[in-house]
């Protein structure tokens, strides 16, 4: 069977998943990348002015992309990379592994992203 463009626009397939951290006690939702959304993560670790990959804060840029409250809205800003990037690093993995998993991003991906 072959979707029509309705269809396909119907579909709700940005997946939610209830993440508990132990270091935070308590839990986070984490939701999967929208295409654009991905687009823009990746972008973020490129540095125009030395035209080459930075892998700085790249842990909690994708947590302020990936958390959403009950309702689905973004849970942070951009504004709160900096301070994310300053807690625990295990809690930051957690969150990063499954929006890395819910958005379908892979080690490979990683790599390639990590090449200049």
């Amino acid at each position: 069977m072959f979707l029509t463009k309705e269809q396909i626009f119907e579909v709700k397939d940005l997946k939610t998943e209830k993440v508990h951290i132990k270091e935070w006690n308590g839990d986070v939702f984490v939701r999967t990348l929208t295409g654009a959304e991905r687009d823009k993560f990746e972008k973020s670790i490129f540095n125009i002015d030395t035209n080459k990959r930075t892998f700085e804060n790249l842990r909690a840029k994708l947590v302020v992309a990936v958390c959403v409250d009950e309702e689905g809205n973004q849970l942070f800003s951009e504004k709160d990379i900096s301070a994310l990037g300053k807690k625990s690093a295990h809690a930051l993995d957690k969150i990063f592994e499954v929006g890395q998993r819910l958005s379908g991003i892979t080690k490979e991906d990683v790599d390639d992203m990590s090449k200049n």
